[in-house]
């Protein structure tokens, strides 16, 4: 039985919800300084794992599409990701991760010839705003590599949102198959950067394993197949509204096992970026997104792409 729309938003919601516990994890448990290697562990033996699960390779063109999408999703944002978090303030770095769903609008527009809603805009703007008032406060100073780094990291996988949207998925292919594809191509793409440029893997204590396990499964492979799930089910706009859960996320999350402070204005902040994400979940006039069966294949619709980004349906 397919599932009802509101419960595949919440299912997708953890996702992002997940990845706010991130910058607490690579704070406190992880080695320091290694973002290349941190970024293989997350990704690899998760890839290798929901490959065994789903037991399908790409096919034609669709091997091309899978780096291509592993390379922005993971192999390029990971690392990026990680190097943001260990040179600069989570809050910074959230800050610029919140201006993902206005990227996508661009990236929409570029790519796809998508013209932005005014909607979607100021939706967008004010999700970003709420977060900058929930983690600036806290935030200190600008490391010049660290914002490249970030701004890199939310450029990289908006663009792989684009296309993922765009390219749908093949017939007969789920999204643990195609999850599974993006994290091993990345993995390997990974590999052999963290060994030249990182050296021999660091020594591992039981807090910095416990962590590579729960990036590895809880973080990456359950979350990364609940969000490629929600990209095939639900319109871009939708899903990429979910983004701002994840700095209010590390933001609860520093205020109740960190002993960080949450002022008035981080509550407004919340309650503004919250807003915009239930915002974001308005389905997009003038069509209706058929959840349980989304966008098939080229065939099956007829069209060359396989994902309805008409209007403001522009990001996950």
């Amino acid at each position: 039985m397919a599932a009802t729309r509101p419960a595949v938003i919440v299912l997708t919601a953890l996702a992002p919800v997940s990845w706010g516990s991130t910058y607490a994890v690579t704070t406190e448990f992880l080695p320091p300084d290694r973002p290349l290697f941190t970024g293989l562990v997350r990704a690899l033996p998760a890839g290798l794992l929901l490959l065994a699960l789903a037991r399908v390779l790409p096919r034609g063109a669709w091997w091309g599409k899978a780096v291509v999408l592993g390379v922005l999703n993971i192999g390029a944002f990971f690392p990026l990701l990680f190097l943001a978090a260990y040179r600069m303030p989570g809050g910074m770095a959230a800050v610029v991760g919140s201006l993902g769903p206005l990227l996508v609008v661009g990236l929409s527009t570029f790519l796809l010839g998508q013209r932005p809603t005014a909607r979607s805009v100021l939706t967008g703007v004010v999700a970003a705003f709420g977060v900058s008032l929930v983690v600036l406060e806290a935030a200190g100073g600008l490391d010049p590599l660290g914002v490249l780094a970030a701004v890199a990291s939310t450029a990289s996988m908006s663009t792989g949102t684009v296309l993922a949207g765009r390219w749908g998925r093949p017939d007969g292919v789920g999204p643990l198959a195609l999850t599974a594809w993006q994290l091993t191509a990345g993995g390997l793409l990974l590999a052999p950067l963290a060994l030249l440029v990182e050296g021999a893997p660091p020594a591992l204590d039981g807090p910095a394993v416990g962590g590579y396990l729960y990036l590895a499964l809880a973080n990456t492979a359950l979350a990364y197949w609940l969000w490629f799930r929600g990209i095939g089910r639900l319109s871009a706009t939708q899903v990429t509204f979910l983004g701002p859960l994840s700095p209010l996320t590390a933001a609860v999350i520093g205020w109740a096992a960190l002993g960080e402070a949450l002022g008035p204005v981080q509550l407004v902040g919340m309650g503004l970026a919250f807003g915009a994400t239930l915002a974001g979940q308005r389905a997009p006039r003038g069509r209706t997104v058929a959840v349980g069966a989304p966008f098939g294949s080229a065939s099956k619709n007829g069209r060359k792409d396989s994902m309805d980004l008409t209007g403001p349906a522009l990001r996950r």
